[in-house]
């Protein structure tokens, strides 16, 4: 075979290669998904796929890219069919996806994207974004009038390019014609997600029109998720494998580990698909599964990215072949464990036991620089929450202080040779003038980040067994270096803790 992946090619497919389990064609849209990367095409889209394929439904996704023209020109071509690359220790099985009919460049044409929104067939809008692209300020449940996509939507919500503009304007001619409001799916690595993107939205609304804001507030429903599945980002490679295994040319394909879940508050008021067919979960409270994944699955990961890449690693799967790297990642997800409230059916031990696997897949090649991005806007919820847990209630603070020190030695741009890294991080700016100030001082590298707004809270920043513990790990990096660091650590963590060791001296313990 050779040509293109599209609808016309579906029955030629090789007989080992997945396809739709319906007709992609004679299925309307009923889900509008903002932010068309790889996560939702290995995620959300195959749940949907799944959905259709068990119960059918108006409900392929009409995506919307917010910037990119990319995976507009490179899935509208094939009919919105991608190939879906599930690689695990015994190989690589290939399915192709039907869910999405078509991608939507904002860019290109925003008047498509609003009209799309507007819709009445639309019921879902769901939204995988990264957690910088909301604009949202989480201590405040505001909006942060200082984002740059916040401050053009507002003085000019008419022509929105960002996430809350094109939500409310969307509502707001939804409400002016008479259709009933969309439900607001956030499936981002933020907590309380569906709350929080409500309380954002409506502090946005508000600065427009109040009587839209309390229409908002009254009237639009914000379940809440958990989204688990390790999705690097596609590469030549991934392309090249996809044409091998299904005989066509994939410019939309992508690769995922065999694992996958999907937790979800079911509050659905203009109905949804049948996800649970394929395999999603409807808790009454997501809050728990997403304390778990954030904590250890989102907060090892940070740590793995920082310490790995300044151990001269580059993917997740080389951190675990590094002995000394992967005992401080079990320490990590065992002190981020015993953060957890006791909820049934939630076993953390064997969820950690699960991802020290996952992590080793050596057929997933997830790129540490990946997750590293935009540190400011993940350690709050990774790395920060569960620290402010573990000194309140006593547990031991040097895992999440160790993985600090790592982001914190990673914000000097530099490596031990000296080689330069990008930060790729909002606040880079910030950061690079604080770093410049602090030169090699370990203290006055912690006191300047710690001071950064809205990062770490005064109650943990100003802990002098805090402070010890970061400074500490990080004045040695900076002296023997980050590997050695490293080595050292894990070696002490095999020793026992002091005996009496308890309450604000857990600080010291491994």
């Amino acid at each position: 075979m050779s040509g293109r992946l599209s609808l016309d090619g579906l029955a030629k497919l090789p007989a080992g290669v997945a396809r739709p389990g319906y007709a992609p064609a004679r299925h309307g849209a009923g889900i509008v998904h903002l932010g068309v990367g790889a996560f939702h095409r290995a995620h959300q889209a195959v749940y949907t796929d799944a959905a259709l394929a068990a119960a059918g439904g108006e409900w392929r996704i009409d995506g919307i890219a917010l910037r990119s023209t990319r995976i507009a020109d490179a899935l509208n071509p094939q009919d919105g069919l991608y190939t879906l690359l599930e690689r695990g220790e015994n190989g690589a099985a290939a399915r192709v996806i039907g869910s999405i009919r078509r991608v939507i460049a904002a860019a290109r044409d925003p008047q498509a994207a609003l009209a799309a929104l507007a819709a009445p067939e639309t019921r879902i809008v769901s939204l995988t974004v990264t957690e910088k692209a909301y604009g949202i300020d989480r201590a405040r449940g505001a909006v942060a009038l200082d984002h740059p996509a916040i401050a053009a939507d507002l003085a000019s919500p008419r022509r929105p390019q960002g996430v809350l503009g094109l939500l409310c304007e969307g509502l707001r001619l939804r409400r002016e014609r008479g259709v009933a409001p969309f439900t607001v799916l956030c499936c981002d690595n933020l907590p309380d997600n569906g709350g929080l993107l409500r309380l954002g939205l409506v502090d946005f609304a508000a600065r427009l029109d109040s009587a839209l804001a309390q229409w908002i507030g009254s009237r639009v429903a914000f379940p809440s998720t958990m989204v688990d599945r390790i999705t690097p980002a596609p590469t030549e490679e991934t392309r090249l494998l996809a044409r091998r295994l299904i005989g066509l040319v994939d410019l939309a394909a992508v690769e995922a580990e065999p694992f996958a879940q999907w937790v979800i508050e079911d509050d659905f008021p203009g109905g949804r698909p049948a996800w649970e067919q394929g395999g999603a979960i409807f808790a009454a409270d997501v809050a728990p599964f997403e304390a778990m994944k954030l904590r250890m699955l989102n907060g090892s990961h940070s740590l793995m990215a920082y310490a790995g890449l300044l151990c001269g690693h580059r993917h997740v799967r080389d951190v675990m072949r590094d002995a000394a790297l992967a005992r401080l990642v079990r320490r990590h997800l065992g002190a981020a464990a015993a953060t957890l409230d006791p909820t049934r059916g939630i076993d953390p031990d064997r969820y950690a036991e699960a991802l020290m696997r996952r992590f080793a897949n050596p057929a997933i090649a997830h790129e540490l620089a990946q997750i590293a991005m935009d540190g400011t806007e993940k350690l709050p919820q990774r790395i920060v929450a569960p620290a402010l847990h573990a000194l309140t209630h006593g547990q031991p603070l040097r895992p999440f202080a160790f993985a600090v020190a790592a982001w914190m030695r990673f914000c000097l741009g530099r490596g031990d040779d000296g080689t330069r890294h990008d930060l790729h991080d909002p606040r880079a700016e910030t950061i690079a003038a604080v770093v410049r100030g602090a030169g090699d001082d370990a203290r006055a590298i912690f006191r300047g980040l710690s001071a950064l707004p809205g990062l770490f809270p005064p109650r943990l920043a100003q802990d002098a067994g805090w402070q010890e513990a970061v400074e500490g790990v990080l004045a040695r990096m900076l002296e023997r270096g980050v590997a050695e660091t490293v080595r050292a650590e894990a070696a002490q963590d095999e020793a026992p803790p002091p005996a009496g060791a308890s309450g604000g001296q857990a600080i010291g313990r491994r």
